[in-house]
């Protein structure tokens, strides 16, 4: 167990990114849950810090390392899918698996995740559920700070735009992201405090743990949340995207806003109720939601425009992909179109052959 107050801020380049996401195993025929990947992880030919067991054993964790560039992160995130791919695995990057049954679960056998099974009890078992994590190095905690506050003022416009999400157990949940749903049920979850300094994030710490929460900080389970032990401030809780444009898009947009923060600190930091439920609108509703925004309630696609001007030129070139789902919708809107012309077959068939692809069947087909 790594220890905050020993942190590894600043032993890399300010503003390096680093990308998880965490994608299904499914069945090469059905494209139901296949609960294999300790079959497939031995023959990826890559280390376990960049393809490693998830919870669930129908799930795998592609990382990237460090990355100076989003593309260049991106590029590590397309390695890892492939060498998953040659190793037999049949990949489905969606933050739910659309049809699988309630309880077709079973769990990796390791201390850490036995640990959270105690904790969690049932709630672990009821579907495996994917994200794509963000990380972003700080150069110190003061800039760890700075970057929690100004990532969490955005998390609801985040969570609208990465919503990818929209059916669970065979049926639409009218939701954008169900995924968001099933994992509100954890203790923990949801927007983080404002951090005033890195001695409050450390006094919170101990509240979690006199509350009777966990011990380990890797298991506080905030949106957002500072990782010490990679001197990172790391975006948690966005759907996974099935292409990976999406997926560069959204980290180029996490960067900025983090880099941003840290030049330009949160002054007045948004009431929390406010983000809350506008988060929950956000998941809910998707690009539609009208969410909480610099002191008032907006429309998300106007709050992505506004924050997009403020970043101006300066940001990854991928930071442009966000205009797309803007403009074309996000992936909760595609898997409705794809559901509406062919069903569930159809859904399941276009993520898994988007995720094969690292982009979007509907967009290479039509031009």
């Amino acid at each position: 167990m790594s220890d905050p107050a020993n942190d590894r801020f600043g032993e890399s380049p300010d503003f390096t990114v680093g990308l998880e996401e965490e994608l299904l195993l499914v069945d090469a025929d059905t494209l139901q849950l296949a609960h294999v990947a300790d079959k497939i992880l031995p023959h990826t030919g890559l280390p376990a810090d960049r393809v490693d067991h998830e919870a669930f054993l129908a799930e795998i964790e592609v990382r990237s390392t460090p990355a100076e560039s989003v593309s260049g992160a991106v590029a590590e995130l397309r390695e890892g899918r492939d060498a998953a791919v040659n190793a037999g695995a049949t990949l489905m990057g969606v933050g739910l698996h659309p049809d699988a049954r309630l309880f077709d679960v079973q769990l990796v056998r390791s201390e850490r995740y036995e640990r959270v099974e105690r904790q969690m009890r049932g709630l672990i078992k009821r579907t495996p559920e994917c994200a794509l994590h963000v990380h972003v190095g700080v150069p110190d905690t003061g800039a760890a700070v700075a970057a929690m506050n100004g990532i969490r003022e955005r998390l609801p416009l985040l969570h609208g735009l990465g919503a990818n999400s929209p059916y669970w157990f065979g049926a639409d949940s009218g939701m954008a992201s169900s995924r968001a749903a099933v994992i509100r049920a954890y203790p923990g979850r949801g927007i983080p405090p404002v951090m005033r300094s890195w001695d409050q994030y450390l006094a919170c710490l101990d509240a979690v743990r006199a509350g009777g929460g966990p011990t380990d900080h890797t298991m506080v389970w905030w949106d957002a949340r500072p990782q010490p032990r990679l001197g990172t401030v790391e975006l948690r809780e966005v759907d996974v995207q099935t292409d990976l444009e999406s997926a560069a898009a959204m980290a180029a947009l996490a960067r900025a806003i983090m880099s941003r923060a840290v030049e330009d600190p949160v002054s007045d930091p948004a009431p929390e109720q406010a983000l809350h439920w506008s988060s929950f609108r956000a998941a809910r509703d998707g690009l539609d939601a009208e969410i909480w925004f610099d002191g008032s309630p907006r429309p998300l696609r106007e709050a992505a425009e506004a924050v997009l001007d403020r970043i101006g030129t300066t940001a990854d070139p991928e930071i442009e992909g966000i205009r797309r789902i803007v403009r074309e919708g996000g992936g909760a809107d595609r898997q409705r179109a794809v559901f509406a012309d062919g069903g569930m077959p159809a859904l399941l068939r276009y993520l898994a052959d988007g995720t094969l692809k690292g982009s979007d069947p509907l967009r290479v087909v039509d031009g």
